[in-house]
């Protein structure tokens, strides 16, 4: 079997691998980190000669761009951020205004609920009911006195029957008061 070592040749004293490569540095030595020996440590005195500032001599002087590609990737996150949560936030306010008006609704409801129950409770209280009766109905308790006002006249009696008839004498058919009212309307 073969080693490296044999075939390139002999192995290195310190313990090194051999690759058949020349190396690019021979030999290392630290780097010194901080001031050089000839750098000030102020910076207004820097070494003559080093880097020159610019002047309007050299052509026109180079604008920083308006918008780097940091700014408009960050834009573009801001834009796409906002585009998501649009729908979301639209479908959150129209519900709440969905709620609000349920409630709204909700409340008229029990209002409601609250007039019925009190009519209801009305309604099974006999004298309210006979009170009713004779409002809506015309009816007559006797010993009542019943008065119809028709036609602008008074009317009184003991029957709507007898008042009715004591206003028109002759009875006529329904086509021929109709044509009498609209001559009367006519003047």
């Amino acid at each position: 079997m073969s080693s490296v070592r044999g075939r390139r040749g002999a192995a290195p004293g310190d313990g090194r691998r051999v690759t058949g490569r020349v190396p690019r540095v021979h030999s290392t030595r630290p780097v010194r980190t901080g001031l050089r020996s000839n750098a000030s440590r102020r910076p207004a005195q820097r070494r003559p000669g080093r880097r020159t500032a610019r002047t309007g001599t050299g052509g026109p002087a180079r604008r920083r761009p308006l918008f780097t590609g940091r700014a408009v990737l960050l834009g573009a996150l801001v834009l796409l951020l906002a585009l998501t949560l649009a729908g979301p936030i639209r479908q959150y306010v129209a519900g709440r205004a969905e709620l609000v008006r349920l409630a709204a609704e909700g409340q008229e409801l029990d209002e409601r609920v609250e007039e019925l129950q009190a009519q209801l409770e009305r309604q099974a209280d006999p004298a309210y009911a006979a009170r009713q009766a004779r409002e809506r109905l015309t009816y007559v308790l006797p010993g009542d006195r019943l008065v119809i006002v028709a036609d602008g006249e008074t009317v009184e009696g003991d029957d709507a029957a007898d008042g009715g008839e004591a206003a028109d004498p002759d009875p006529t058919t329904w086509y021929d008061g109709l044509l009498e009212s609209i001559s009367d309307a006519d003047g």
